[in-house]
């Protein structure tokens, strides 16, 4: 019947915090984190990064989870719900809209990735990287990305065992799959810790990551003048510690309306704020993990640590197929990475499900299948602009169609969410039902409080402010 979405709720605290992990962990922390982390030089990004997480994007989770949870409907209906009640205007139901439809792009672009890590781990098991050179394993991902059949197949692979999961629903769906994906996620990275722990650099990658060089991030080297001139400098930049910022609110999977619905499927009786704090705090652990996982092999095999999206799929299998147990550790590699991705588009697909369902009275398999074809068609425009495929020539100023998506949703939708979203809780939701909801003890939710009423929107502010500078100066 119409609105039964909004009576699901989580069976326990520990399969919220599951699943909530699982939204918040995807490539990001385990295959952008670590790239972002080198091109920051190690140690000061990890620092500032992690300062951010806890003072910038935790009060953030709380509040899309205190939000959620109060209207126990989509982020649309939950937007407009509480709106209603604080006598604001109705438009703020816009913020809803914003993650349910950035949700839904995302999906159709992550879905193509996804495909991706599950074709590299068939890869990887056939052995197909054993003793390839850099020259070899460019080919190998282009010739991949070009061919259509195959890129289509892993995409649509990858965006089946998504509805698969989400048409089950919230305890027999989502539920039942992150029980065993993030054990599953956790094992695998704490065996490629320990195995790159003993063959590969392990004190060089601690020394790399825990050694802050605050040089390395707040200056730039070789600036294009100094290029011009013949010379090499270096120019005072904070270029990476706003990417440090971007990277700890994006990393926790906020304002794609995915945290708020999962919000929405809390119980009265789950502390908010205990629970923001953990998931944060495992999020930040997967991260710290897949650095110590890759940097070693990055160190051992002489790879470049700041060498960007490349790294995981051109430059780690040539160490895969060079080192001991090559095709285990590779498999196992990209198994993670696949598991990653799975558990954070599970929670992509359930805002515009939970929405749809809740408006149209469907049953919640018509409305996964439908609404997962849907994105995976879109995704399909994604997945033909990679390489030499027959999109690829087609430019959105200057975009690819995967990255135009990649840009609209990460510069524009997610930060403008981001960015109302702490201006509706911290100046239109009343402090009293803010107290009420969260039940914290008073020193804590006026720190809370202060967090999220200045310091989470003007650092959202400034991200959003850089980002749309760089797009029209740069």
């Amino acid at each position: 019947m119409a609105g039964a979405a909004q009576h699901a709720h989580w069976s326990s605290r520990w399969a919220f915090i599951m699943a909530a992990v699982g939204s918040a962990v995807g490539l990001g922390n385990i295959w952008k984190f670590p790239y972002e982390a080198g091109q920051g030089g190690g140690g000061a990004f990890v620092m500032v990064y992690l300062l951010f997480v806890f003072f910038i994007g935790t009060p953030m989770l709380v509040a899309e989870l205190s939000l959620g949870r109060r209207g126990q409907l989509s982020p649309i209906g939950s937007m407009k719900k509480i709106a209603q009640e604080e006598k604001r205007s109705p438009l703020w139901g816009l913020i809803g809209w914003s993650g349910v439809v950035g949700a839904f792009i995302v999906i159709s672009f992550y879905s193509v990735v996804g495909g991706w890590t599950l074709a590299y781990m068939v890869k990887s098991a056939m052995g197909a990287f054993s003793n390839i050179d850099a020259q070899t394993a460019q080919d190998t991902f282009v010739s991949y990305i070009s061919n259509p059949v195959m890129t289509l197949v892993s995409h649509f692979a990858f965006m089946g065992i998504t509805i698969f999961i989400v048409a089950k629903g919230v305890q027999g769906g989502l539920e039942k799959a992150v029980t065993y994906l993030m054990p599953a996620l956790f094992a695998i990275l704490l065996v490629l810790v320990v195995y790159s722990g003993f063959t590969g650099d392990f004190a060089k990658t601690v020394d790399f990551l825990f050694n802050p060089d605050f040089d390395e991030l707040l200056y730039k080297a070789n600036s294009p003048e100094a290029i011009a001139a013949g010379g090499a400098t270096k120019v005072f930049s904070l270029d990476m510690v706003l990417q440090a910022l971007g990277q700890s609110f994006f990393s926790l999977s906020l304002a794609l309306g995915s945290i708020m619905t999962y919000g929405s499927y809390l119980t009265r009786d789950v502390n908010v704020g205990r629970s923001a704090l953990t998931i944060a705090a495992a999020d930040s652990s997967v991260a710290l993990m897949a650095g110590l996982a890759i940097f070693p092999i990055v160190f051992a095999y002489g790879l470049d640590v700041a060498e960007g999206g490349g790294l995981v799929f051109m430059s780690l299998p040539i160490a895969f197929g060079q080192m001991p147990f090559g095709i285990v550790v590779g498999t196992l590699f990209f198994g993670l990475l696949a598991v990653a991705a799975i558990t954070s588009s599970i929670s992509l697909l359930e805002p515009p499900v939970s929405y749809v369902e809740e408006k149209t009275g469907w049953n919640r398999r018509k409305v996964a299948i439908t609404m997962g074809v849907a994105a995976g068609v879109l995704g399909v425009l994604s997945a033909y602009s990679q390489g030499d495929n027959m999109l690829s020539s087609i430019s959105i100023f200057g975009l690819s169609i995967m990255d135009a998506k990649d840009f609209l949703t990460n510069n524009i939708i997610m930060p403008l969410g981001g960015l109302f979203t702490a201006l509706f809780v911290g100046w239109f939701v009343s402090r009293k039902a803010m107290m009420e909801e969260l039940a914290m003890e008073d020193k804590t939710f006026r720190i809370w409080y202060f967090l999220a009423r200045f310091v989470s929107p003007t650092a959202i502010g400034i991200i959003f402010i850089k980002i749309i500078y760089d797009t029209v100066v740069g």
